[in-house]
C-alpha cells in the first residue's frame, strides 16, 4: 500500500485539515515539517490534504503551517472541497438568508482584525470563500453594498478601509 492510500486510509478518507471526504484523485501527502527543511517521509511527519492546500502550504515551517489554520479561525476550507460543494457535492443544508449572510461576512470581517482586505477585489473573494463560493456575482455586490450602506466599509476606487462595529455590539 502506498503512503497516500494508508494515511487517507488511517484518517478516514479525510482531508487532514478540513475533515471533509477527500478523493484519492484529489489527495496528496504533506510533510508537517517539510522535506527541503530536514522533515522526515515517514508517516509520523505526513498527513493526507487536497492537492491544493498542501500547495499552498509548500515548504513553510511548521510554525507557518500553524499559523495559516489558526488564521482560518478553527475552520480550515480545503479549496478542493469547497469547490466540490459549489458544484453541489455538500450535505443538503438550508442556505442562510441574506441577513444571515450579512451577518456572516461581518463577522468573518470583524475576526480577521489588521488582516482585513485592502483591496476591493480581494474583500470580494473573502465574501465568495465565507459561503465557499456558493455566492452569484450579483449576490457579493449586494452584500459588498450593504457593507458600505452600512458604513462598515468605505470603498474609494480599488481600496476599502473599515468601520466595523466591535464583535457582540
Amino acid at each position: 500500500m502506498k503512503q497516500l492510500e494508508r494515511l487517507l486510509f488511517l484518517q478516514g478518507n479525510r482531508c487532514f485539515f478540513c475533515q471533509k471526504p477527500i478523493p484519492l484523485g484529489e489527495a496528496s501527502v504533506e510533510h508537517l515539517l517539510a522535506t527541503s527543511n530536514g522533515g522526515p517521509k515517514d508517516d509520523e511527519n505526513c498527513v493526507a490534504c487536497c492537492k491544493t492546500v498542501n500547495a499552498a502550504l509548500g515548504n513553510l515551517s511548521i510554525k507557518a503551517k500553524l499559523q495559516a489554520v489558526i488564521n482560518q479561525r478553527g475552520i480550515l476550507v480545503c479549496p478542493q472541497n469547497g469547490e466540490a460543494q459549489a458544484a453541489g457535492e455538500s450535505d443538503h443544508q438550508p442556505s442562510p438568508s441574506e441577513d444571515e449572510r450579512f451577518e456572516l461576512v461581518v463577522s468573518n470581517l470583524q475576526t480577521r482584525g489588521p488582516s482585513r482586505p485592502r483591496k476591493l477585489a480581494t474583500l470580494r473573494n473573502t465574501v465568495k470563500a465565507v459561503f465557499l463560493s456558493k455566492l452569484s456575482e450579483e449576490e457579493v455586490t449586494s452584500l459588498v453594498a450593504r457593507l458600505e450602506s452600512h458604513g462598515y466599509v468605505i470603498v474609494q476606487d480599488t481600496k476599502v478601509t473599515y468601520a466595523l462595529p466591535q464583535p457582540g455590539t
